[in-house]
């Protein structure tokens, strides 16, 4: 076994442990196969990654220090509150985030009641080995992301603010984990386990997405970086924790002893003590409700009718049609990993296209933007329809593809079929929808007959990624790992994308002919019934 660094800094408090009667030996195997563990794991921003060799969790630390140079653009200058309120507002997001994402295996592991409470271990050793493997975590994680930010302030900033931001880092990673705990413990104390691991996923979803999207943000916050920022105390401050741990250099370094600054430091450092030992009242109860983790969800009561049951009977015109929509529409919503692949490039799509309307803003107004083709710009959101539709041939539970061909269903035509119809329901139409009533309001309802185009587009995309990616297999029955073998996927995609960019040309260049547009219609129209009629028909199988 591995012999891990981080348990020789351990080792040299073994006699602190020794002396509260913590079995040393036991407990540091146990935090050596949790630490062995950690790196089997695929961290979350290895999420759309496929399997590899090696430490990955120690590859994501280098992934970390990456991240860590947005960092340095609010290190340099002596507008302390709100440079330093940045630097803990990205700290915390990504930390907490990468927390709850990553580490829940640890904060919420309920192997040590099925496999070490078995064993002659004492309680007060597992909760040591427990305790030792979040602190190494959070260390070597926050360490990754602070140290080149860190040395930078050394020598820009000098001694003291590096001291000082030593100081405030220990009490914000302590805020952390004590508030990450406290999140689970609400969810637990009234929630089920099913609910919370849902919430886990979710807040994965949301780190994969939010990463793509706040280097988006960050960039245009850039615009604003010349001018002077004084910073007015208002009540809602105190609700700001980046701003607690922000206010200690405006007051140490600074000389602010204004009454708001004060309020704010002593919040920095009275809050993550109380949280702490608010943890530690709590984890009794905490442990108990751990167990709702090992059971099964109570008896859901089922939705007697529901939206995409009347999608269903419109789109899908033969029994087994639907029932292949049916259950395609279920794995899209209840497989976790599937959302975790695929959903991160949903939130972009819903983006994207305001992204690039919010960049025109900057040298057009509202009306030239208005009057304009920018619509088109609705084109990103197809970018997803190749990517999402060569996932929908795999899936975390691929074995259970058997069931296919033990149900007689002998060709998987017609079942790709109805799959791709599911995702067009559940998944595209309601972010088409979002934002094409957005861009109604913003354009005026003259873009109507524009979006139904592109919204054809999209099936006509479909069409040609589950041509291009599709080898006669049925839907969900290989496994993510195989995502990128031979790297064909990825020269799909990308030929999807440019796919993509030449039907928004093609839109672009019907709309200078007089009625291109409603000609470029029907061509769609036509194409799209026989290519569907050709691949996914019965007719198409005999």
């Amino acid at each position: 076994m591995t012999y891990f660094q981080p348990l020789k800094v351990v080792d040299f408090f073994r006699p602190l442990f020794e002396k509260m009667k913590i079995d040393y030996v036991v407990m540091r195997k146990i935090v050596e196969v949790k630490l062995l563990m950690d790196g089997r794991r695929v961290p979350t921003v290895f999420s759309s990654s496929t399997k590899q060799k090696g430490n990955q969790f120690m590859k994501s630390l280098l992934i970390y220090m990456l991240y860590s140079l947005i960092l340095l653009f609010f290190i340099f200058g002596d507008q302390y509150m709100f440079q330093m309120s940045f630097v803990f507002g990205i700290s915390m997001f990504l930390l907490m985030t990468s927390m709850i994402a990553d580490f829940s295996s640890v904060l919420l592991d309920v192997r040590d009641k099925t496999i070490l409470h078995t064993k002659p271990v004492h309680l007060r050793t597992i909760n040591a080995a427990k305790m030792v493997h979040v602190i190494i975590y959070m260390t070597l994680l926050t360490g990754a992301f602070t140290v080149i930010p860190a040395l930078v302030m050394l020598f820009s900033q000098g001694l003291f603010f590096f001291l000082l931001f030593l100081l405030t880092i220990i009490l914000f990673v302590s805020f952390i984990i004590a508030l990450t705990s406290l999140i689970y413990m609400f969810v637990l104390r009234f929630f089920s386990g099913e609910q919370l691991k849902d919430l886990i996923n979710y807040i994965q979803i949301i780190l994969s997405a939010g990463v793509i999207i706040g280097y988006q943000i960050v960039i245009r916050a850039f615009e604003y970086a010349g001018f002077t920022f004084e910073f007015t105390f208002s009540w809602w401050n105190v609700f700001i924790p980046p701003m607690w741990f922000a206010a200690p250099f405006e007051l140490l370094i600074a000389r602010n002893f204004s009454s708001g600054i004060i309020v704010l430091t002593v919040l920095a450092v009275i809050i993550p003590i109380i949280s702490i030992l608010l943890y530690y009242a709590l984890m009794p109860s905490f442990e108990r409700n751990l167990q709702k983790l090992m059971e099964e969800s109570g008896t859901a009561r089922r939705k007697r009718w529901q939206f995409s049951t009347l999608w269903e009977k419109i789109i899908c015109f033969h029994k087994e049609e639907r029932m292949f929509f049916r259950f395609a529409n279920q794995i899209m919503g209840a497989e976790r990993e599937f959302k975790l692949k695929v959903y991160p490039s949903l939130g972009i799509a819903l983006v994207f296209p305001f992204i690039f309307i919010f960049n025109d803003l900057s040298y057009l107004s509202l009306e030239e933007i208005r009057e304009g083709n920018s619509f088109l710009q609705i084109y990103f959101v197809n970018i997803i329809v190749g990517i999402v539709v060569h996932m929908l041939s795999f899936s975390g539970k691929y074995k259970g593809a058997w069931i296919f061909k033990a149900a007689g269903v002998e060709h998987p035509n017609e079942m790709n079929g109805a799959t791709i119809k599911a995702f067009l329901v559940k998944l595209y139409v309601p972010i088409f929808f979002i934002v094409g009533t957005i861009y109604c309001f913003i354009f005026s309802p003259r873009i109507i007959v524009h979006l139904f185009i592109v919204f054809l587009a999209a099936i006509l995309l479909a069409i040609l990624s589950y041509f291009l990616t599709s080898k006669g297999e049925f839907p969900f029955s290989k496994p993510f790992e195989s995502i990128q073998q031979g790297g064909g996927s990825t020269v799909t995609v990308i030929l999807i994308m440019i796919f993509t960019a030449l039907l928004a040309g093609l839109h672009y260049v019907m709309i200078l002919i007089p009625y291109g547009m409603y000609v470029y219609l029907i061509v769609l129209i036509v194409t799209i019934f026989i290519l569907w009629r050709n691949l996914f028909s019965k007719k198409s199988m005999e």
